[in-house]
C-alpha cells in the first residue's frame, strides 16, 4: 500500500496548470492539478473525465454554462463534451481520466 499526500503533491507541482500522474488504477489515471485563478483552455477528450475539487473551487465552462464544483463536489464531463476552467479558479483539484 501506498500513502498520497495530496497537499503536498500539488504544492510541489512546479506550476498551476500541469498535472502530475499519482496512481494508477487499472486503465485509470489519479491526477493532481493546483489552480491559480487563471483560465484553463478548452478541451475534449474521447473518455470521460472526473473532476474532483479537494479545495477551492472550480469554474467549469460547459455546454454554454459555468457551473461552480466546490470543496468535496465531483463533476463527470462526459466523452466528447468540450470543456474550460473559467479565470477565478483556485484551490487543489483531482483528475480521474484514462
Amino acid at each position: 500500500m501506498t500513502l498520497i499526500a495530496l497537499a503536498e503533491a500539488a504544492g510541489a507541482l512546479p506550476q498551476a496548470w500541469q498535472s502530475q500522474v499519482l496512481a494508477r488504477f487499472g486503465d485509470a489515471n489519479l491526477k493532481v492539478v493546483r489552480m491559480d485563478e487563471a483560465a484553463y483552455p478548452d478541451e475534449c477528450h474521447d473518455y470521460p473525465e472526473g473532476l474532483l475539487v479537494l479545495d477551492g473551487q472550480m469554474l467549469l465552462e460547459i455546454g454554454g454554462e459555468v457551473v461552480r464544483v466546490g470543496a468535496g463536489e465531483l463533476y463527470v464531463v462526459p466523452a466528447g463534451v468540450p470543456h474550460a476552467v473559467a479565470a477565478g479558479s483556485c484551490g487543489t483539484l483531482l483528475i480521474l481520466d484514462t
